[in-house]
This record gives C-alpha cells, sequence and structure tokens, in this order.
C-alpha cells in the first residue's frame, strides 16, 4: 500500500485536494497532529473535502505515534534533498510507501530529515522557486510512484459513462 504523510497540515483547502488524490488513488491518508484547522463538516466542506466520507485517512496526535504504527519505507519530500521522486526504486520496495510532506510554512523538521537524508527527495524545479503547491507536490510524488508500479488497482478506462463514450451519439 502507499501512504500520504502529511506532517502537521496548516491549509484545509491543501489537506481536501490531498484526501480527493489519495481517495481517488487508493492511498490512505495520514495526518499528524498539530492540524491548522478543525476536522469538523463545517471547515472541511469549504475546503472542498466532500470525500472525506469516501477517504481512508488517520489522524496521528504526533510524530512518534505515527512512527511506532508505521510499517514499510519511508520518503521524505523536501525542497533540501538532492535525489528526486523518479530516482528511487519503488518496485524493488516489497513493504508499504510512506510519502511524507512537511507542513506549509516551514516543512519537515530539520532534525527528522538529517537523520534520514537518504531517503529524502526534491521535485526539481528552476533555482528561484522556493516551493510549489503542496497538493500539486503530493500528487506529482504519487503518481511517480503509481507510475513505476503500473498503477496497481487503478481503472485505465471511464467506468461512470464507459469506455466507449466518445464514439456513441
Amino acid at each position: 500500500m502507499i501512504h500520504i504523510v502529511l506532517y502537521e497540515p496548516e491549509i484545509p483547502a491543501n489537506t481536501g485536494n490531498i484526501m480527493r488524490t489519495c481517495m481517488a488513488f487508493g492511498m490512505r491518508l495520514h495526518l499528524i497532529e498539530p492540524l491548522g484547522f478543525y476536522m469538523d463538516e463545517k471547515h472541511l466542506r469549504r475546503a472542498g473535502m466532500d470525500y472525506r466520507n469516501a477517504a481512508d485517512y488517520v489522524i496521528h496526535s504526533d510524530w512518534n505515534v505515527f512512527l511506532e504504527q508505521a510499517d514499510g519505507q519511508l520518503y521524505y519530500v523536501t525542497r533540501y534533498g538532492e535525489k528526486t521522486p523518479d530516482s528511487f526504486d519503488y518496485n524493488a520496495c516489497e513493504e508499504d510507501i510512506y510519502l511524507i510532506f512537511g507542513k506549509e510554512s516551514t516543512g519537515i523538521p530539520k532534525e527528522i530529515l538529517a537523520l534520514h537524508y537518504d531517503h529524502c527527495m526534491r521535485i526539481p524545479m528552476i533555482p528561484e522557486a522556493r516551493s510549489l503547491n503542496l497538493s500539486n507536490c503530493v500528487a506529482l510524488v504519487a503518481y511517480e510512484v503509481l507510475r513505476q508500479k503500473g498503477y496497481p488497482g487503478l481503472s485505465r478506462t471511464e467506468v461512470l459513462k464507459g469506455k466507449d463514450y466518445l464514439f456513441r451519439d
């Protein structure tokens, strides 16, 4: 299984987009507290989190609680990494894959990254760019893992309107 981990996310709209991405890709979302918003219906509706009930997500009270249950290979997405998402061979990983993303304002703490530098990755961009939107980063890196694994369990045809939709009157 592929897991998306958000370390102390701050912006509900980003988390809503990521929740939708996780649901569509069949991934489990992990939210590590403290969160910068409330996980109630009023706040989530405005963030477009109408997929909340369909999404597979877990809230952890802190980083250490998450680590105690994480059973697999952890990868850290950070602007301080030197490897790119495609430089890792995810097919070689037989255990669960955890893609960890930091909070919007400060990222993943330096102390965590330094301990796991060999599993840190950076999304390449022009030198003048500091970062991309968090939900875009999640989609980008998650898609690379899925691409390498051959899109397991994902539909390759339109199921709601039918794969022949374009050719019907």
